[in-house]
């Protein structure tokens, strides 16, 4: 064999030893919003439900959190092995440090599952300073827990995320309306997220802070859906604890049809309106922002969302008292961006608030305000499709909600015949045709 063949040969040789003792580098795992809660604004500013009361944890709302911990319990809509998590400083007025950051699945309480506790870094640090109106998405956390994320004993599991605020955090950002129990450290108690026993962490609350979502590694064929909207997607009147509202309901039925393939997420916030109001930075609203100004934090930069559905516009009326037609130019205006980035927008009509007992919302010309504006969603032309809650709420013989719809379910007592409780939540999310969703 001549010697320019020979050395040939043996550098094909090399190379294919070579090329089979070379590990593959492995792709970065695909990442899709697993849960969601829309930061809204500083705490105190908001509609929470069945708070408890919280000056032995925040003495002072302008100081907010001094040195101490927070378990916020989540309930992620899909699993994956490997997680992530965003922390907002959406509202603040100074940077807040966030330190000893930890995820595990919760036990009971504020106990954590021993052995699931995990560590979460931010670009490799486990501290970071997150500036006035900024958020940071973590590095990936392996869940040692999720064997198999399609495993059936994990449907339902919450995730405890726990964060130490290290020195003085000035006004939190806060998803007011939780209707999930979470738990504080007494200021001045130092990082106890490391620990997975309830010591720790006395006081309970019912709402988030600075956490607005968990994303979960999936495949990439995985997607979410985002429910987009205000206190009627938020939750108000289902129970405590209880993930009865609309989108919990129709996550379950999507998910007894597709699994874990799809995700869906709430970015309702309780009081929230399409178009107002104007100048929410300087006077924070209960409600937070319109659904114009949060349309990029609480569904575009949310990784792996496909559709949203929307459910908005009754605070404009009962609260704003703004025309339909304006409603309307905001709504156009939104479909537009969302459909500008691939997204499908499914409609829903607004359900019945007259003679509600909740300020004026109950006026006859709120009514008259719905209707149209109810028929501009129904004949607009510009969803993908149309949910109709109203059809499914509406007493037609009172023009109210269903009797049997009206009492609260989280607090007790008749309802305000504005807010849907357990049943009519229950009754909405079962209208909606998953597969209309989902068929593209």
């Amino acid at each position: 064999m001549p010697t320019i063949t020979r050395r040939l040969v043996a550098a094909l040789v090399l190379a294919t030893s070579l090329a089979a003792t070379t590990p593959t580098l492995a792709a970065p795992p695909n990442f899709v919003v697993a849960w969601a809660a829309s930061a809204q604004g500083p705490y105190p500013v908001g509609n929470p439900t069945a708070q408890p009361e919280l000056r032995f944890a925040f003495a002072d709302p302008a100081k907010g959190a001094t040195d101490q911990s927070f378990r916020l319990i989540v309930r992620p809509d899909i699993w994956g092995t490997q997680a992530r998590i965003r922390l907002s400083n959406a509202f603040g007025t100074k940077p807040v440090t966030f330190d000893a950051v930890h995820v595990g699945l919760q036990q009971s309480g504020s106990a954590v599952l021993p052995g699931t506790n995990r560590p979460i870094t931010f670009g490799n640090k486990t501290t970071i300073t997150i500036p006035p109106g900024a958020s940071a998405v973590s590095d990936p956390v392996a869940l040692p827990f999720v064997h198999d994320p399609n495993d059936k004993m994990l449907t339902g599991r919450r995730l405890a995320v726990s964060f130490h605020v290290n020195g003085e955090s000035g006004p939190m950002t806060w998803h007011a309306k939780a209707l999930t129990t979470s738990y504080i450290a007494p200021p001045g108690s130092g990082a106890h997220t490391a620990e997975t026993t309830e010591q720790a962490f006395p006081y309970s609350s019912t709402s988030w802070y600075f956490l607005d979502a968990v994303d979960m590694s999936a495949p990439p064929t995985t997607h979410a859906i985002v429910a987009f909207g205000d206190s009627i997607t938020d939750g108000t009147a289902s129970t405590i604890n209880g993930d009865d509202r609309w989108p919990d309901v129709f996550a379950r039925r999507v998910h007894a049809l597709y699994g874990n393939k799809v995700s869906v997420v709430n970015a309702g916030i309780g009081g929230g309106m399409v178009i107002g109001p104007n100048d929410y930075q300087a006077n924070p609203f209960a409600g937070g922002p319109a659904a114009t100004q949060r349309l990029d934090r609480d569904v575009l930069t949310l990784p792996g969302v496909k559709a949203v559905i929307w459910l908005e516009g009754i605070n404009d009326f009962g609260n704003a008292n703004a025309t339909p037609a304006d409603v309307e130019n905001g709504v156009r205006d939104i479909v537009k961006r969302l459909k500008a980035a691939g997204i499908r927008v499914y409609m829903a009509t607004l359900t019945s608030s007259l003679n509600s007992t909740n300020a004026n919302y109950g006026a006859t010309v709120n009514n008259e305000k719905r209707q149209e504006y109810n028929k501009f969603i129904r004949t607009a032309g510009i969803f993908d499709g149309v949910i109709d809650f109203d059809a499914v709420t509406l007493d037609p013989k009172t023009g109210e909600l269903k009797a049997e719809y009206q009492p609260n379910s989280s607090t007790g007592g008749p309802g305000d015949k504005l807010h849907p409780n357990r049943a009519g939540y229950m009754a909405m999310g079962t209208s909606i045709d998953p597969k209309m969703i989902l068929a593209h």
